[in-house]
């Protein structure tokens, strides 16, 4: 197997296969340029040729050339995985770019997907222009590291075409009180020395710019070997191109049927590894496994930022609050400036936003990304309690849903328990318990804690049958 690629899917990918028992040989040829802190640069189970820059794709011959070093060196493969991401995109705007095309000096073009800030932070005052995730994240990050960081959007408010604007609020108060500068309803329209200049004539001092306006896929080897492409290279359930040969996964790849995130902005990294871990599994056993289709992309484009930035989940628009058929849900002032509103048809979820909840925001995420049901108990589920009316009975205790993200009740809990589950793992393999957020990790260790104190229950009492009436009769004295 041939990964083209360094990212999160192509490394998640190498480390599957091993999982499944892939016998052959897995080869990952990594871009020219360093992988960003949030790729992982640990050890991987496949011989990885760094600065491996992809050059031609040869669909016939079943060969990569690639570019390393000034040398051109050909990669044969047996079956070809394309994990090539997507490139950032930059707006044309003076300045930003200078004669040859290349990106000015202090101006930078992240992937979006940023991990924890390593390295030495940049110097002087840094300007962080877009109002997506990774832009919230770049600038969050660097605040926290004792830059002077600003973040220019566009909208009222960061994310504004996903949230509403009390949950915008509360995001931006949040991102001010780690130390960004939220600068909302500006735009960028030149790049002068040491700073910007806006559209209200201002100049902002930027020693340093990051440009984090999204992405587009990058498809261009497989465009150039005449793979079919739309936005990303097309595929179909099963991760596979027009080529038998050939696959695609993450923000290059895009089904036919168009369920594909069309900008990568808003691309979920969970999805991202969901989907690496699918194709890792169809390429060792044959198996196309239960729920990667839906995996390939998320109706809505679920966005879920770093806990580090904020506990924040949402998926859907703002309008999808408003259509025929659906109950809004809306929790305000819960802990430390929670939020939450819901759009629900039926017990689906239609549309989120959660802010300030980390519970919450991790069980609607596992839910949502697995097609899941929401518990009937609302309050409970955006609160994080067990679910269920509060009551001394035994039954009514028994009945509560201490896992809300795969519903599983004490009751059920208590039944693995007595069947030999007595751990918490144990438990989670026979229940499902804990798999899905792990909010329920703890009551799940204080449920294996009281059941091991409590005393056995008495075997049923065995009924002696009874005698005939003559021989219960009292024995007569000799």
């Amino acid at each position: 197997v041939l990964v083209v690629g360094g990212g999160v899917a192509a490394h998640r990918l190498a480390e599957k296969l091993h999982d499944h028992g892939h016998r052959g040989g897995v080869t990952l040829l990594e871009p020219a340029t360093p992988p960003p802190a949030s790729e992982p640069a640990g050890a991987v189970p496949a011989l990885v040729v760094p600065g491996a820059l992809p050059t031609g794709l040869d669909l016939r011959r079943r060969e990569v050339w690639s570019l390393r070093d000034g040398v051109r060196v050909r990669h044969p493969y047996d079956v070809l995985v394309l994990a090539t991401g997507a490139r950032p995109l930059v707006p044309d705007v003076p300045g930003l770019r200078m004669a040859d095309g290349r990106l000015s000096a202090g101006v930078l073009a992240p992937r979006p997907s940023p991990g924890p800030a390593e390295g030495e932070p940049p110097r002087g005052p840094v300007a962080v222009v877009g109002d997506g995730p990774a832009a919230l994240t770049y600038a969050s990050d660097l605040a926290r590291r004792g830059v002077d960081v600003t973040l220019l959007c566009r909208g009222r408010y960061p994310l504004a075409r996903r949230l509403d604007e009390h949950c915008g609020a509360l995001l931006a108060e949040r991102l001010a009180l780690s130390g960004v500068t939220v600068l909302t309803g500006r735009a960028l329209r030149r790049r002068v020395p040491d700073g910007l200049l806006l559209d209200d004539g201002r100049e902002l001092p930027a020693a340093s710019v990051l440009l984090c306006l999204g992405a587009t896929p990058d498809t261009g080897l497989a465009r150039a070997a005449g793979l079919p492409v739309g936005a990303g290279v097309l595929v179909d359930h099963r991760f596979r191109t027009s080529d038998p040969h050939v696959y695609a996964v993450g923000p290059c790849a895009e089904p036919v049927d168009g369920e594909l995130p069309r900008r990568y902005a808003d691309f979920d990294q969970d999805v991202e590894l969901d989907q690496a871990e699918a194709l890792a599994e169809i390429l060792a056993t044959g198996r196309t496994p239960a729920g990667s289709r839906p995996e390939l992309g998320v109706p809505g484009d679920p966005l879920r930022l770093p806990s580090r930035v904020a506990e924040l989940f949402c998926v859907g628009r703002p309008d999808d609050f408003t259509r025929p058929g659906v109950r809004v849900v809306t929790l305000s002032g819960a802990g430390d400036d929670g939020h939450a509103r819901l759009a629900v048809r039926g017990d689906r979820l239609v549309a989120a936003v959660v802010f300030g909840l980390p519970k919450a925001v991790a069980a609607l995420a596992h839910l949502h990304r697995h097609g899941r049901r929401l518990p009937s108990d609302r309050l409970s589920l955006l609160l994080g309690l067990p679910s269920g009316p509060p009551s001394s009975a035994r039954g009514a205790a028994d009945d509560l849903v201490l896992c809300l993200c795969n519903n599983v009740s004490r009751r059920a809990l208590s039944g693995a328990w007595r069947a030999g589950a007595r751990t918490v793992p144990a438990l989670a393999a026979a229940t499902g318990a804990t798999t899905g957020c792990g909010g329920c990790t703890r009551e799940l260790t204080q449920l294996c804690r009281s059941l091991g104190e409590a005393p056995p229950a008495p075997p049923p009492a065995s009924r002696t049958p009874e005698r005939p009436a003559e021989s219960r009769r009292p024995r007569e004295a000799a």
